[in-house]
């Protein structure tokens, strides 16, 4: 099975929740690698959507990775308290 590429938007805040949750649950069922080179912020709603999705790859035995995080994504990944390992690919 191919592995997805999703690219995430500079922008991750409250307007933009619905659309990354809808956007990742058309890839489930395969391999997804999340390009978060872009993302100047990241807002409390979409660090959910995204932390919820690693669970639910690894629950379907599927794989999920954030690669290419922007310095701004890591920071604020980093001070909202979420798992560092998740930006790694580690479980969430």
């Amino acid at each position: 099975m191919t592995t997805a590429e999703y690219r995430l938007p500079p922008v991750l805040d409250l307007n933009q929740a619905a659309p990354l949750k809808a956007d990742l649950l058309s890839l489930r069922g395969r391999p997804v690698v999340v390009d978060a080179a872009d993302v100047e912020r990241l807002g409390g709603l979409c660090l959910q959507v995204l932390l919820s999705a690693r669970k639910t790859w690894s629950q379907d035995g599927q794989s999920m990775s954030i690669n290419a995080a922007s310095d701004a994504f890591t920071q604020q990944w980093t001070a909202f308290g979420a798992n560092q390992g998740a930006l790694q690919g580690d479980a969430a």
